[in-house]
């Protein structure tokens, strides 16, 4: 079986670096989006491009990986860092990519466009995981997905657009076929026990799980 190249793409949201981080970019290239190098020493990353406009880069990152080949970017420009990043892995051929550091950070903004990105992205056939180490995100297509989390770990499921006939199972509060009106808090705060089925008739969303957060069980 040939296996599936995987990108890991360096954001500069939070990241808390734990097992399952360590787990999803196991045997992964890496590109670094502008600060999200700052990640790559601690996950023992070296990344094969830096991109961006490199104003939230610092002097002594650029003097770290002064070796790194660098694709720079105008400050004006019609996409973000993280974005340009990601479209260079899928040029350089990822299947999957992990997207480090997607959540937190200083801008909430770039932060939801990682999310609604990575749902984009799940639509043109790529496999995608969003992870801080704190929380982690796949999105849901119609269709379904299997996730293994930790039993009794908190995760939500954040929907996008109206959703037809969502199923939850493997779960403490299962669904079946539910449909859910956009906004709706319904799917919020659900409790995994263990491997978990969420399935999908029509919609957009992410599962958004914590898997160190047991405050629900």
């Amino acid at each position: 079986m040939t296996p599936v190249s995987t990108f890991a793409i360096l954001l500069g949201g939070a990241l808390e670096i734990d097992d399952r981080v360590r787990a999803l970019i196991d045997g992964a290239r890496a590109i670094a989006a502008d600060g999200g190098m700052a990640h790559a020493p601690a996950l023992g990353l070296t990344p094969e491009l830096w991109v961006g406009d490199f104003d939230s880069t610092s002097p002594e990152l650029t003097e770290a990986f002064a070796a790194t080949q660098r694709l720079p970017f105008a400050a004006e420009k019609n996409f973000t860092d993280g974005e340009l990043a990601i479209e260079q892995a899928i040029d350089r051929g990822a299947q999957r990519l992990v997207l480090v550091g997607a959540f937190g950070g200083d801008r909430t903004d770039h932060a939801l466009s990682h999310l609604l990105q990575a749902v984009t992205l799940a639509e043109r056939g790529l496999d995608v995981v969003l992870t801080s180490g704190v929380e982690e995100a796949v999105p849901l297509l119609p269709g379904s997905l299997e996730l293994d989390l930790p039993a009794g770990s908190l995760f939500s499921v954040i929907a996008f657009t109206a959703l037809g006939g969502l199923s939850l199972s493997g779960v403490k509060y299962p669904l079946d076929a539910a449909d859910i009106a956009f906004g709706a808090s319904r799917t919020i705060s659900n409790v995994a026990e263990g491997r978990m089925t969420a399935s999908l008739l029509s919609g957009r969303a992410l599962v958004v799980a914590r898997p160190h957060d047991f405050s629900g069980a």
